[in-house]
This record gives structure tokens, sequence and C-alpha cells, in this order.
């Protein structure tokens, strides 16, 4: 009787877990059914995972993703096109202003000298120039289209590691990011520039850099060349305690003399002329842009070294391209025909740095 007892209460208990089950299949199927974005099958998901991946066409989802304002859009660009303005109107006159204040000192020296100075100064003036506005103005890499939406048009794994943009309304791949204020998705973005009004991307990434390291040696010649010329205009720089030499050798009679040399040379700007002020400014500005250009290209460098973007390195997620190698600056360059073809030894060696 008991052993009957036992044996019904089991059957019984089986018959809830089996019913429980079939309820909680059910809600499933009627309440978590989702489709994929990517290709359009319909998949089943648990409530707790807003972020799921397709396992035909390898597509993410995300269901948290918020499509943010984009109302200031028109604002953006302005902004960035009026940094354009100024910064090709700080170059043009840093060059105007150079060839003003410079170069008579430059020819009343030697008209050798002064055709030489003249031949730098337009190579690095159409260097800079023109990589910058390569920079400015080409687009900056737009993402190859990709087949989506549909079962049979997406292949298995497709849209493998894809993301949705809700700005473009595209398929988005991992190397792709979305730049509000360009109002696109740009390929291998570095980042976005205000200066250059554009983002730095797949395709003008390289401009970015030759307009960097155009830039850096010109300022450094603008700094030289404007210290030359104001030796050349300075007025006399008159010191009022002469001291003997003989105690100059004394830490107090040296930081005397330091003083004493900067304020004679202070005095002496009351009686500089236009040419030698602009000199002075010249020199200021160059070296001030030079050193945070510097920093810049430094770093900007440091990251193609290690084959990745300013936006990848940020990114825990990204860990394609990161091998450190100097044969990331020749593919980086595409040089890769040249390196092979001049040294080989360079080129096919598979050595690479891990730290």
């Amino acid at each position: 009787m008991d052993f009957a007892a036992s044996s019904s209460a089991s059957t019984s208990a089986a018959n809830d877990v089996a019913s429980s089950q079939e309820h909680y299949i059910t809600s499933i199927e009627e309440d978590h059914e989702t489709t994929c974005w990517g290709c359009g099958i319909r998949l089943l998901v648990s409530p707790h995972a807003p972020i799921f991946k397709c396992g035909w066409c390898g597509a993410i989802t995300n269901k948290n993703a918020l499509k943010c304002d984009n109302q200031y859009y028109k604002w953006r660009r302005l902004r960035d096109r009026c940094f354009v303005i100024v910064v090709l109107m700080f170059m043009i006159f840093i060059i105007c202003g150079g060839i003003w204040a410079v170069y008579p000192v430059v020819f009343s020296i030697s008209f050798f000298c002064g055709i030489f100075h003249s031949t730098i100064t337009v190579i690095l003036s159409v260097s800079t120039l023109s990589s910058f506005g390569l920079a400015s103005f080409l687009s900056p890499g737009i993402p190859p289209r990709i087949l989506w939406g549909s079962y049979p048009a997406v292949g298995k794994g497709g849209l493998e590691n894809y993301t949705f943009c809700h700005y473009c309304s595209k398929p988005k791949s991992s190397r792709t990011h979305h730049c509000r204020s360009c109002g696109m998705c740009v390929l291998d973005m570095d980042h976005h520039c205000p200066f250059i009004g554009n983002c730095v991307g797949a395709a003008n990434h390289r401009c970015f850099i030759i307009f960097l390291i155009s830039t850096v040696i010109s300022t450094a010649y603008v700094s030289i060349i404007s210290v030359y010329a104001a030796l050349h205009v300075w007025p006399p720089v008159n010191f009022l305690d002469h001291q003997p030499l003989h105690r100059f050798f004394s830490y107090e009679m040296d930081l005397n003399l330091l003083k004493e040399t900067i304020f004679a040379l202070l005095r002496s700007t009351v009686f500089l002329t236009p040419r030698g002020i602009a000199l002075v400014y010249l020199f200021i500005a160059s070296v001030s842009v030079g050193t945070g250009l510097i920093v810049l290209l430094w770093q900007q460098l440091s990251y193609i070294y290690k084959g990745k973007t300013y936006l990848s390195q940020l990114s825990a997620s990204e860990g394609e391209g990161g091998e450190r190698d100097c044969k990331n600056f020749v593919r980086f360059f595409g040089c890769q025909y040249i390196a092979a073809r001049c040294c080989p030894t360079f080129w096919n060696s598979t050595k690479s740095h891990k730290k």
C-alpha cells in the first residue's frame, strides 16, 4: 500500500515537472522569440541576454543600443569648418610673415643663401599645405558594402562579429566606428580631428601622418631661421653691471650674469623694429606648435608600430593587429614592394617585438 502511494506520488511529481517544463518552453517560444537583423532568422534568446550573437550569420544584436539625438550635427560641421579656416589662415600667415621678416636678412648675407632657403621654404610649404588639404577633404574611409537582411543572401558566418549602426541603418564591422561629427561610419577610424575638420581613418590616415611630419619639420626650420635672422637685426644689448671675468666662476655671479643678460635682452626689445617683433612671434609660435605636434606624432607612430589605431587601443574587445613590428610602418605607407625588393632579409624575417 505504501509502495503504491509512493509510486503514485512520484508519478504526479514527474507529471508536474513535465507540465512546468512544457509551460516554460511554451512561454519562451511565445515571449522570447526575436529576429536577427543580419539574416532575418528567428531566434530564441534568454530574457536576461540583451546582447546575443546569431548562430548562422554571426551578427551581434544589442537590444539596449539607443540612437542618440543628432540634432547638433550641423553645428559640429560648422565648428570643424571654422577650425579648418583658422588653421589654414595661421599657416598662410606664418609663411607670409616668415618671407617678409626673414628673407631680406637672408638675401643680404648672400644671394646663394637666399636661393637655398627659398627652395626649402617652397618645398616645406607645398608639402604641408597639400597634405593638410588631402587630410581635410579626402573621405576618411567608407566601409565596403555587404549583403544583409535576408537568409538566402547571407551565408554562414557572412556577418561574423558585425553590429548594427542605428545612425546609418546598416551593418558595422568591428573595424568600423560611427562618427557623430562626420555623420558616417569610418573604416579603421583613429579619431576625429577638429583641426582638419575630418575623421582620421583608413583612407586619409597616411595623409594625416605626412601632414604631421611636414609640419614638425617646418616648425623646426622656422624656429631656427627666425633665431638666425634675429641675431642680425637685434638691437645692441647693453649691460648695466660689468663684473670682472675672474669672478664668474662662482655660482652667485653666474646667476647674476644670467639675470643681467635676460634683463638686457628685455630692455633691448623696446628698440625692436617690426621685423624683429615678427621674428620673435615666429619663434614662439613655431616652438609651441611644434612641441604639441611632436607629442601627437609620437603617439600616432607608436600606434602604427603596434598595428593599432587610437580607438582600437582603447577598446579591450578588439585584439586584431596587435603585433609589434617595424613592418607595420612599411605596410602603413604602402611600401611593401619596395621593401621586398630592396631589403628582402628584413621583409622576409619573422621576428617580432614582444615589448
